[in-house]
């Protein structure tokens, strides 16, 4: 049943990705699932009861807006920074512990703080504390703890 569970939600994956609802495009999703299914060991064990499925989705969906607006935000504070006259940036290392319970969402949210303009994941230690170079550490430090925790419980929800 686990199987039939991670076929479906990549087939789900594939054609939200592709935009396009026709019956091959379906097929191939269909197929495209049951070879990663197949192919990656563990791919095929979803240890998520049906009933965890909503809350789930709905973390994910906020986790993603979440990292659009991040995304939007600091691009534009990095462009505001780069066309500025004045070079006003404070660059250094911040550590940003990452309270997760597992790996992945260790490195989810190390990729979402990557993935931002202005920040860049340098290390994870052994613990699970993220040192990320900011061009402004003053400034991130007020917002970091914060913007963590909120990617932390949405990540929790995703992945229990």
């Amino acid at each position: 049943m686990g199987r039939v569970r991670a076929i479906l939600v990549l087939t789900l994956v594939y054609l939200a990705l592709t935009a396009n609802l026709e019956w091959l495009n379906v097929l191939m999703g269909v197929l495209v699932g049951t070879a990663v299914t197949f192919l990656l060991p563990g791919a095929g064990q979803v240890y998520m009861p049906w009933r965890q499925w909503p809350a789930a989705i709905w973390a994910f969906i906020r986790y993603s807006l979440m990292l659009m607006w991040d995304l939007l935000v600091s691009g534009i504070q990095v462009a505001r920074i780069v066309l500025s006259p004045q070079l006003s940036i404070q660059p250094g290392i911040v550590a940003i512990p990452s309270e997760t319970h597992s790996d992945l969402a260790t490195a989810l949210s190390a990729h979402a703080i990557t993935l931002t303009p202005g920040e860049l994941v340098v290390e994870i230690d052994e613990n699970g504390v993220m040192y990320t170079h900011c061009l402004n550490a003053t400034q991130a430090t007020a917002v970091i703890a914060d913007a963590q925790a909120t990617r932390r419980n949405l990540l929790e929800k995703i992945f229990p």
